[in-house]
């Protein structure tokens, strides 16, 4: 501590009462005849002189002094100041004695004992400069600063101690913390609520107090906390008519001895409201009976699944209540439909007026104020950041165009289509509409960033199936920059020998019709499904022409040739196929509705086809039969994690349904192992898994035909469903649980869905350059083993260059 001498300070204050003698000595003291300074190492003299600003000869008062000792405080570098007077004996000349005590140099800060929160994250809450002395005060700054980040994370039993280390005047500091555990939440209490019960509103709730098993932990999270308190509250309050409820206060009691804590939360219901009158106006564009067809209140009756739910959580339904969540989501569609009118600029204000009722019955009359506003046409269509692909063809994909009137769904299929497209980096941003003139008129602004699309794969392979080979591939989805796609698959080896050419151009000739064709020649020795060789020399040609009625919807004219000769195998083995030449010509008309988001691994929308081929007949060729087939998808999103920056890209809960089918009328001759339809496995024919390749037959399942074809492993109809909960991390990664079932039957006329095997499990999918890869672990429910004995099992499957959905 400062301390100035009592001497010193008594002389100066008593100077008029004191004796000559006396007074010569306080004189002396008053005006000194030289300052000296004692304590110092690495501060200069001079600087300490500078700041203390006494030299010999001033005139001193307890105000010089006193000002002096706090400007020598003031700069940081002394713990300690002392001032006293020395008369000397011999000569009586007074000397000032400035005796300091010097705070060391800081050379080092270290944080120890830190899991839960990173050793950058705080260090940059220790606000003390290295190279500086150490100022107590910040010190204990950065304590409090590094608890409240403890605190702020629901570690309030941290506990930060500073330890330092001198050497050579030189200082360390450690803040050393013991974290502790989490703060466990022991009770959530609710003060105030009389007609929602405390159970429902803590059900509700994410925080939840700690419980007997593992996974009720009772953690705190202030996020969650705060997320409750802000909004699930107001809307649990909000769906059953409270819309006047409060939070008043919230209080965390904490028992830093235990690490426990209560949640208490303070509300103030208010009435509860029911539904009154309803009206719309300024509306003129819509008709009232077009507008109140989206008024969520019409029938106030109770639906089964309210009434289960009321049975499960015994709080009674009351259908008349009103709520607010239901009647701002329906304003929503209100805008909505009229921003896929063009009418962008309407405003819509749902209006709630709050009246009570003779019989003391709170109410809310409601309305729709509509100002319609003029409506907006489209004036232009940017596009930005394509530096390679043709922006003509980027145009293609859009179903809006300049000079239409504004569509909210139109311009978001438009987008979703781009995002199709796969030439641009993922996530796409939104498009932009802007002002474009006084008349209300828009610009549309697409922005893209393009990416590498072209891929040269080539390598050597060995497996059972194909024995020792190599391949070669080229892939060019975007072909010269004017989305045209162009394939050469090389594959040779010991058994296998395929050669495949194909070219798509989705605009033929600048049209919306689409053109593809392909040439191939393969040969297929197949050693595990005992299929024997095939020599395929053949090619093929498609048309897409688009139905005006229908953006997402194509009918597909295609014609195709082949020459095949068969050799070994069930192929020729217990038939009488040609050896030789086998020629099948194929005309074919298929449609396609397709209207599926996020490929390549779907998140929402549906495709529907239904394609007819005929073979043979007036075509010509060895075999004559028809092959009509069918198949529907559908994708809903359940829930998205993550992604509320808008160049992230969240994951996806996705629900997805599918069902195939297909029938063949009349004689496929020698090419039946191609065309009709085997059922098993993932590699070959229709997808069941659980099940070995070729087990599921006509005649049921067969364990002895697993994994080798025979004649009666293929049937001329099939049907196989698949319903799945997938996890879509990206467009590279996909997982989900699922469940299949299926059969395959002799004949048409045999065709039954009732009767189907069953397989469940789990699978993922990882894009790779050579294609999607896959792998999928299924339990078949109606295995049974060679005495027809049940006999379930796990199947592993592997699956490579097909999107299996």
């Amino acid at each position: 501590m400062p301390r100035i001498s009592p001497l010193a300070i008594l002389l100066l204050a008593a100077w008029p009462a004191m004796s000559s003698a006396q007074a010569s000595a306080t004189a002396a003291c008053a005006i000194p005849d030289s300052v000296a300074v004692s304590g110092l190492h690495r501060v200069p003299l001079s600087v300490v002189r500078a700041d203390a600003g006494i030299k010999p000869g001033d005139t001193l008062n307890y105000r010089v002094i006193q000002r002096a000792i706090r400007n020598l405080f003031a700069t940081g570098n002394y713990d300690d100041v002392q001032v006293r007077c020395e008369i000397s004996p011999v000569n009586g000349r007074s000397v000032l004695m400035v005796h300091l005590v010097e705070r060391p140099l800081l050379t080092s800060i270290a944080v120890t004992g830190n899991t839960v929160l990173s050793t950058g994250t705080l260090k940059s809450k220790i606000e003390i400069p290295v190279g500086r002395p150490v100022d107590p005060a910040l010190v204990a700054r950065a304590v409090t600063q590094i608890d409240s980040l403890y605190k702020d994370k629901g570690y309030f039993l941290a506990r930060i101690k500073v330890d330092s280390g001198l050497t050579e005047g030189h200082l360390k500091l450690t803040f050393a913390i013991t974290e502790g555990h989490k703060l466990a939440i022991t009770d959530v209490q609710i003060v105030g609520n009389v007609q929602v019960k405390t159970a429902t509103i803590t059900a509700h709730l994410d925080t939840k107090s700690e419980g007997f098993f593992f996974w009720q932990s009772g953690e705190l999270d202030e996020e969650k906390l705060a997320h409750d308190i802000g909004e699930k509250l107001d809307t649990l309050y909000k769906q059953r008519g409270f819309i006047d409820m409060q939070v008043l206060k919230w209080t965390l009691l904490v028992d830093t001895a235990s690490g426990k804590g209560i949640v208490k939360i303070t509300i103030s219901e208010g009435p509860k409201y029911h539904v009154g009158t309803f009206e719309v106006l300024g509306n003129r564009h819509f008709s009232t009976d077009e507008i109140r067809a989206y008024y969520p209140f019409s029938n106030p009756s109770i639906s089964i699944t309210q009434q289960v739910m009321s049975i499960v959580k015994g709080e009674k339904v009351d259908p008349l209540a009103f709520n607010q969540l239901r009647w701002d989501e329906a304003t929503n569609q209100v805008r909505s439909l009229y921003s896929n009118d063009g009418y962008i600029y309407a405003q819509i204000r749902g209006v709630i007026d709050r009246v009570t009722a003779p019989d003391g019955t709170h109410l809310v009359n409601l309305r729709w104020e509509i100002d319609e506003r003029t409506p907006a046409t489209i004036n232009r269509i940017e596009i930005i950041g394509n530096d390679y692909t043709n922006e003509a063809c980027i145009r293609e994909q859009l179903v809006i165009l300049p000079g239409d009137v504004f569509n909210q769904d139109r311009l978001m299929r438009s987008y979703q289509n781009l995002s199709n497209l796969g030439f641009f980096e993922s996530p796409l941003p939104p498009p932009e509409p802007r002002p474009a003139n006084d008349q209300g008129d828009v610009d549309i602004i697409f922005k893209v960033k393009e990416k590498k699309t072209g891929t040269i794969n080539f390598g050597a392979s060995v497996g059972q199936g194909t024995g020792v080979g190599g391949f070669i591939g080229l892939d060019q989805p975007n072909l010269f920059g004017s989305c045209k796609k162009g394939t050469l698959q090389w594959q040779f080896g010991r058994y296998a020998n395929d050669f495949q050419l194909t070219y798509t151009d989705p605009s033929w000739h600048h049209t919306r019709i689409s053109a593809s064709i392909s040439a191939y020649h393969t040969r297929t020795q197949y050693i595990v499904a005992d299929l024997g060789t095939s020599v395929r020399t053949g090619g093929a040609l498609q048309l897409g022409f688009p139905l005006h009625s229908s953006p997402f919807t194509r009918v597909f004219l295609s014609y195709g040739a082949e020459v095949v000769t068969f050799s070994g195998g069930v192929a020729t083995r217990d038939t009488l196929v040609n050896t030789t030449k086998n020629f099948r010509s194929t005309l074919g008309v298929s449609i396609t509705h397709d209207n599926r988001i996020d490929m390549p691994f779907p998140s929402g929308g549906s495709m529907r086809t239904a394609s007819l081929q005929l073979n043979g007949g007036p075509l010509g060729g060895t075999a004559d039969f028809q092959r009509v087939t069918g198949e529907y998808q559908n994708f809903n999103t359940l829930a998205t994690i993550g992604g509320g920056d808008p160049t992230s890209q969240p994951m996806k809960v996705v629900l997805g349904l599918t069902g195939r089918m297909g029938l063949v009328f009349g004689n496929t001759g020698p090419f039946f192992y191609s065309q009709l339809f085997t059922m098993g496995g993932t590699q070959y024919g229709e997808m069941l898994r659980g099940y070995p390749s070729f087990s599921i037959t006509p005649h049921g399942y067969s364990a002895n035909s697993a994994q080798t074809a025979q004649v009666y492993s293929f049937g001329a109809s099939f049907f196989s469903m698949t319903a799945q909960i997938g996890l879509r991390f990206s467009s590279m990664v996909y997982t989900n649980l699922f469940y299949d079932a299926g059969n395959v039957y002799a004949l048409p006329r045999d065709f039954d869905p009732s009767r189907l095997y069953r397989g469940a499990g789990i699978g993922i999918a990882i894009v790779t350059p050579l294609g999607p890869l896959g792998l999928d672990y299924a339990y078949g429910f109606d295995r049974t083993n060679t005495l027809g004995q049940p006999a379930p099992a796990w199947q592993l499957h592997f699956r490579l260059g097909n999107i299996f959905q």
